[in-house]
């Protein structure tokens, strides 16, 4: 019997060997919770993820001292890496040089457009996709004064425009939500919008 479940085409993004969206297989990721610069640390968690079957891994890059120990975690590490950033655009391209496979990071927290613009483009020249990621409960409450699936939607698209306004489309999106039934409505909404391909988590 053919699947009852039938996926709406997107785009496709690449991180390090894994392809997200268009046809690809769904990919699992999950994220380390050590201090990035504590690399035996942080390196012991993405080799237990791989063996449990993770595909890709997240990394908190919060400081310089995170950022500076990326090279040595990622020549080591058995999966792509995406360093999630912040508010601090040069820990993005910190970790761009450091070789890091794909970046979360919000523009709107980023002031500064030519901020924004540098990691644009050095994202641009090494391939590497941006995820812009929307939590319920980290929405600016001047904007969004309720975490509905409304006000996720309409936050990732403020910081899509952002990324689109500086030609770069290589992103991918993520709605997440402690409750399951904001993010599936958040999705579905945000699939009639863009054809990005989305990252699910609660």
């Amino acid at each position: 019997m053919d699947s009852l479940i039938i996926r709406k085409p997107t785009k496709q993004v690449k991180i390090g060997n894994v392809l997200v969206g268009g046809n690809a297989p769904i990919s699992i990721q999950s994220m380390t919770n050590t201090s990035t610069s504590c690399a035996k640390d942080t390196l012991t968690q993405i080799h237990d993820l791989f063996k449990a079957g993770a595909q890709i891994v997240r990394l908190a890059v919060l400081n310089k001292e995170d950022a500076h120990t990326l090279p040595k975690i990622i020549e080591q590490s058995p999966l792509p890496l995406v360093a999630d950033i912040h508010f601090d655009p040069q820990l993005a391209l910190l970790a761009l040089d450091a070789g890091i496979s794909g970046l979360r990071l919000n523009p709107g927290n980023i002031k500064e457009l030519s901020a924004i613009a540098q990691i644009v483009q050095k994202a641009e020249k090494n391939s590497i996709p941006i995820r812009i990621g929307v939590n319920a409960g980290s929405l600016d409450k001047n904007l969004y004064p309720s975490p509905t699936a409304q006000a996720m939607v309409q936050s990732a698209l403020n910081h899509i425009q952002i990324l689109e306004s500086l030609s770069f489309y290589n992103i991918k999106v993520s709605l997440k939500s402690s409750c399951v039934l904001t993010m599936i409505k958040a999705v579905k909404m945000f699939s009639k919008e863009r054809d990005y391909p989305l990252h699910l988590g609660v």
